[in-house]
């Protein structure tokens, strides 16, 4: 082989091994590309599951915190609904109370009074206690009670059946509105038939009514 030969062998070589350098700097460049797409999407993916994460756990906060805020604006409403419920009732009760106080001077009244609790007792012997105030009222009031009751008795029951009545020597107390407690059987049975018991019963009894009245729905 001559120089000539040689040196067109050693440029073919020189074009051959320059040829793999470009192809496998291509490959290493494109493998490089891939790997930092991939590597970018990864991150890119990382971020925005990061971020959306953040924002579902934002957003639920905002719900409870909202759902906390409701529950304590509609319990505040009904407590002061309630209050506004428990002030009228009580104006209510305050107001007549000046006319029930008035009426349980009347001897007409406190006999009605005395009968009714005879009527639920159906006992010989019963003890009246009232104000101390009242004693010469109630005792006006003993012998038609007890005439009354005896009538109530018989057109009632077709019985003939008569009380005997007595006022008891302690009181009820000064501030009470008035009224009587009936007792027989040394204070075992008692019927509270005072001013004060029938207004809290009535008032009791009246308020669905007078809620509905009042504060519609």
């Amino acid at each position: 082989m001559d120089a000539k030969e040689a040196q067109k062998q050693i440029g073919q070589m020189r074009s051959f091994i320059e040829s793999e350098a470009r192809d496998k700097a291509r490959e290493i460049e494109k493998k490089g590309e891939e790997e930092f797409s991939i590597e970018v999407h990864r991150l890119i993916t990382e971020q925005k599951d990061k971020i959306i994460s953040t924002y579902e756990k934002k957003v639920k906060q905002i719900d409870t915190q909202y759902a906390i805020a409701k529950s304590l604006a509609i319990n505040k409403q009904r407590l002061e609904k309630i209050k506004a419920r428990q002030e009228v009732m009580h104006k209510i009760e305050t107001d007549v109370k000046p006319s029930l106080e008035k009426q349980s001077q009347d001897q007409t009244f406190v006999t009605k009074l005395i009968v009714q609790g005879l009527l639920m007792l159906l006992e010989d012997k019963v003890t009246v206690t009232c104000r101390q105030k009242d004693v010469e009222l109630v005792k006006k009031c003993l012998a038609s009670a007890e005439k009354e009751y005896a009538k109530q008795i018989k057109e009632q029951a077709g019985a003939t059946k008569s009380v005997s009545l007595t006022i008891d020597t302690s009181y009820l107390p000064a501030t009470c509105m008035g009224g009587v407690v009936l007792s027989c059987f040394n204070d075992k049975i008692k019927i509270d038939n005072t001013v004060d018991a029938r207004l809290g019963l009535v008032m009791e009894q009246a308020k669905p009514a007078i809620r509905g009245l009042l504060f519609p729905q």
